[in-house]
């Protein structure tokens, strides 16, 4: 049960990065994270479902295109954290990103994220 509440928490901020229009990422990320949501991304720790939304938007406006972010891995939940694999890959075979995150859930939202982020490379043809 407390895998299938975080799994769904995950999926939802995944599906921000693949919004049709950046006018839904807010609000595909207020149906996942709370309000005062702790990111620690790879450029340090903010605070904040706006903190997130910038990260969002600039991953979704890679110089290579827009991309597809894409969880990769089952959500393992050996406590009160979750972590999971993603990967993220631009069109015609552009940069991929992958790495791993771990969330922590409060009132099935996500109320903490941490990113480790992998090596970008071009993505296998």
């Amino acid at each position: 049960m407390q895998e299938e509440t975080a799994r769904s928490a995950i999926d939802t901020f995944i599906s921000a990065f693949n919004a049709s229009d950046d006018s839904y990422v807010t609000a595909l990320l207020s149906q996942a994270l709370t309000s005062d949501v702790v990111f620690w991304g790879p450029l340090g720790r903010s605070e904040g479902i706006e903190a997130v939304e910038r990260f969002v938007l600039d991953i979704r406006h890679h110089p290579a295109g827009t991309g597809t972010m894409v969880r990769c891995s089952a959500v393992d939940m050996p406590g009160e954290w979750a972590r999971y694999q993603w990967v993220f890959t631009t069109p015609d075979g552009g940069p991929r990103l992958a790495g791993t995150d771990v969330v922590h859930l409060r009132r099935s939202l996500i109320d903490q994220v941490i990113v480790f982020a992998g090596e970008i490379e071009p993505s296998a043809s």
